[in-house]
């Protein structure tokens, strides 16, 4: 989804300065499943304002620059519900933490656990927020996005915490393997320099 949608649907929640727009995606409910820079979003502020879709108040702010606040207009509704009713374009899953993981075999042994670990301790303590939010309260299309959303993640974690005694003892296995050949690399230049010599 582009910046400008971004904006306009954090907008529709209600009024919001560009630094309270960026903790939506940092903090709220977005944080799960977009993201938007702040090199992204006062841009696209602007042009929204100077398109007429959103309004901008500058508000004093005592020994601060004035805060701009926003506010979507009718015609940033408009553009707003045009945006929801393109088709979205599939899913792109981007994670540091998977790129990692892809290449474990190359990194020490307890890296790769701490790794680990700390993932399961992520997933516990998001399933733990989502689970004392009571979703009843909430629209249906968040609460469809709640409960898939805490699926995902407890599908995660049920997956690490069964899977990580395995993978760890092939990679202690793998390692294990590389370790005892380049013993017999070593042994075998030593053989080789000494009849050299």
């Amino acid at each position: 989804m582009d910046v400008r949608t971004l904006c306009l649907a954090v907008l529709y929640q209600g009024e919001a300065s560009g630094y309270e727009i960026k903790k939506a995606f940092q903090e709220g409910a977005f944080s799960h499943f977009q993201d938007a820079s702040f090199g992204s979003i006062y841009p696209a502020l602007g042009r929204l304002s100077s398109e007429g879709l959103v309004e901008c108040t500058q508000m004093a702010q005592e020994k601060r620059p004035d805060k701009k606040v926003y506010k979507l207009t009718q015609s940033g509704e408009d553009s707003l519900l045009t945006s929801l009713l393109t088709p979205p374009t599939p899913d792109k899953f981007t994670s540091d933490f998977f790129f990692v993981l892809y290449f474990a075999e190359l990194l020490p042994l307890p890296q790769i656990i701490k790794l680990v670990d700390q993932r399961i301790s992520f997933y516990q303590e998001i399933i733990e927020r989502m689970t004392t939010c009571d979703p009843a309260a909430l629209p249906t299309g968040r609460r469809l996005c709640h409960g898939l959303g805490l699926t995902v993640y407890q599908n995660s974690l049920t997956y690490l915490e069964e899977n990580k005694e395995r993978f760890i003892a092939e990679l202690r296995s793998q390692n294990t393997i590389h370790t005892s050949s380049d013993a017999d690399t070593n042994r075998t230049q030593i053989e080789t320099n000494r009849h050299i010599s």
